[in-house]
């Protein structure tokens, strides 16, 4: 019995171990799990768990497996530099799959140190409500021009279900549900979603809810994505600004601006002070805008942007990412940075 505990003791001991020692790679994700709720049968459900490299060694992605075929995942980006990110994507198969699933994804990390990371999704898919097409896409739509799209919900079960109302969580989406058939084949709505005008700018991912007059409160709301891209009156390119210095040293870059009729550029702000820019005061449909840096005695990663404000259109604006890579001056050649206490890698 004695003997037996010891190696219990040991067996434990040891666990703890390989946790303790796999947990820096469990730092890098911003969260490990994800409940889709209640998703229709054919409705696009998909989740992306961000991580990002805070260690000074790159990162490199081996391998992904899922526990369950109901889930699909896909690696975004495989290797990380310092401060880079990604993402492990969970695609859920809504249309061969039914019921409540629960999946385990299992990341695999070979750099610079052996780790595994387990995510987790929950979900339950409903058979009785079908969304065509599974996500609303609005495509890209030019802006200030507004956009409409349709999706047709079918339902096959109680006859005395409905839609009572669709809610919008986005403030540029408006949305109506009309009933087109009820009847012993079932029932189905036509779901109107309209892209106001007024949208800014950028991606648009997010969702419409049925809220129906399901029983159990549980099921009674069902969401559906919708997407699309709204395309800005002007552009920046590049449109994330990369510069590098050494500490103390000034660094000027350029960007374009570029619209699709002239247009002035009226001012130019940034959080950061250290990062400056001087519009050009004449009309045209393309900029080229000089940004400075003035330098840093500290070695590390800036980040900031550029607002860029204009008289295209209603008044655009247009954010610019800008990351500045500051390093130390070289003073001499060393053996590089020692392993740090997180599982051997060091994080800033």
């Amino acid at each position: 019995m004695i003997r037996t505990y010891g190696w219990a003791i040991l067996a434990a001991w040891s666990a703890c171990q390989s946790a303790a020692a796999q947990d820096w790679a469990v730092k890098m994700f911003a969260v490990t799990s994800h409940d889709f709720g209640v998703v229709a049968r054919g409705a696009k459900a998909e989740f992306d768990f961000v991580l990002q490299n805070i260690y000074e060694e790159d990162v490199h992605i081996a391998s992904v497996r899922s526990s369950c075929g109901c889930t699909q995942p896909q690696i975004v980006k495989d290797s990380l530099k310092t401060w880079e990110k990604s993402a492990i994507r969970a695609v859920i198969d809504t249309r061969s799959f039914l019921g409540r699933k629960d999946a385990t994804l299992t990341v695999t990390i070979d750099r610079p140190f052996p780790a595994e990371v387990q995510l987790h999704v929950y979900v339950f898919i409903r058979g009785d409500v079908v969304v065509q097409p599974g996500v609303i896409n609005f495509g890209t739509v030019e802006a200030g021009t507004g956009a409409v799209q349709k999706a047709r919900i079918s339902y096959a079960g109680r006859t005395d279900w409905q839609v009572l109302r669709v809610e919008s969580a986005n403030p540029h989406v408006a949305a109506e549900i009309v009933e087109t058939e009820r009847g012993p084949a079932g029932i189905k709505y036509d779901l109107i979603a309209k892209l106001k005008p007024d949208a800014p700018a950028g991606y648009i991912q997010d969702h419409l809810v049925l809220v129906t007059n399901d029983y159990m409160a549980s099921t009674a709301r069902v969401p559906v994505p919708i997407e699309g891209i709204v395309g800005s009156a002007i552009s920046a390119r590049p449109s994330v600004l990369m510069m590098a210095t050494e500490s103390g040293a000034p660094v000027t870059r350029q960007i374009v601006v570029q619209g699709r009729q002239p247009f002035r550029i009226v001012g130019i702000d940034c959080a950061d002070p250290r990062v400056r820019a001087t519009p050009p005061t004449e009309s045209k449909s393309l900029h080229i805008v000089g940004v400075t840096f003035t330098g840093s005695t500290t070695a590390g990663i800036v980040n900031t942007r550029l607002r860029v404000r204009t008289d295209a259109g209603q008044g655009a604006v247009l954010d610019v990412p800008v990351q500045i890579t500051v390093s130390a001056p070289q003073v001499g050649s060393g053996d590089g940075p020692s392993p740090g206490a997180n599982g051997g890698v060091k994080a800033f």
